[in-house]
């Protein structure tokens, strides 16, 4: 056993635990921020109000869990705050503590997956500015595609057909038009496409499907996945 030395002064054994308690509180009080740290890790990593709304209606599932972890990282905190600092109550509130630790290491941790998926974009394509001019031999088709957050190896494919009226391809006749287009460094993909369009005889419309790989070319599906298409109607 280690005795104090007479130049040490002893503690009374309360003033020892009120300060174990107060250092503890310390830590609760940082817990306490957890929401507003965790909310500075999606912004820095670009997550802004604008995205957040689209992640939320994608069913962005980190940033509900982020959110979750921080808020039970704050109730943490505030239980830790309340408990008295005595030798019981210190054993307790160390309980309490680490468990808001782990959340608020959830929440950090969860928020950087939550904000990189969100801010990064699904990879799913758009069609913008579909134009179909002309008559007879000088009819021309364009128009723009574009996606964000295509992984480097992924690939976005286009493919224009002729459909009938139910918008089902028409038989006897293969793509009149299909591209893959690969993303650039950022994973973006920003093309325009313009071209001569014969029209097939017996075709009711046109139609566009931008389709990336892990997808499929099914419009009316209810996918995140999903392509995006466009139908020109003929007149």
């Amino acid at each position: 056993m280690n005795l104090p030395r007479g130049d040490q002064e002893v503690l009374p054994f309360d003033d020892v635990q009120a300060e174990i308690g107060k250092r503890l509180d310390d830590v609760a009080k940082i817990l306490a921020g957890a929401l507003v740290t965790v909310a500075g890790v999606m912004t820095a990593l670009g997550l802004t109000s604008d995205v957040v709304f689209v992640a939320l209606n994608n069913e962005s599932w980190p940033i509900y869990v982020a959110a979750l972890s921080a808020i039970l990282a704050i109730v943490c905190s505030i239980v830790a705050l309340l408990i008295h600092p005595t030798r019981q109550g210190n054993v307790w509130e160390t309980v309490v503590l680490g468990l808001g630790v782990v959340f608020y290491m959830v929440a950090l941790s969860v928020a950087v997956v939550g904000a990189a998926q969100a801010a990064g974009g699904s990879g799913r394509p758009t069609l913008t500015d579909v134009k179909f001019q002309g008559q007879g031999s000088d009819q021309k088709l364009s128009f723009g595609v574009h996606s964000d957050g295509v992984e480097r190896w992924a690939s976005v494919n286009v493919y224009v057909t002729a459909v009938d009226a139910e918008q089902k391809d028409l038989p006897g006749t293969g793509n009149l038009y299909e591209v893959s287009l690969r993303p650039d460094d950022k994973g973006e993909i920003d093309h325009q496409i313009s071209m001569p369009l014969p029209i097939p005889r017996n075709a009711w419309g046109i139609l566009i499907i931008a389709t990336n790989a892990v997808g499929n070319d099914h419009c009316g599906g209810r996918s995140s996945q999903g392509p995006s298409c466009a139908v020109i109607k003929l007149s």
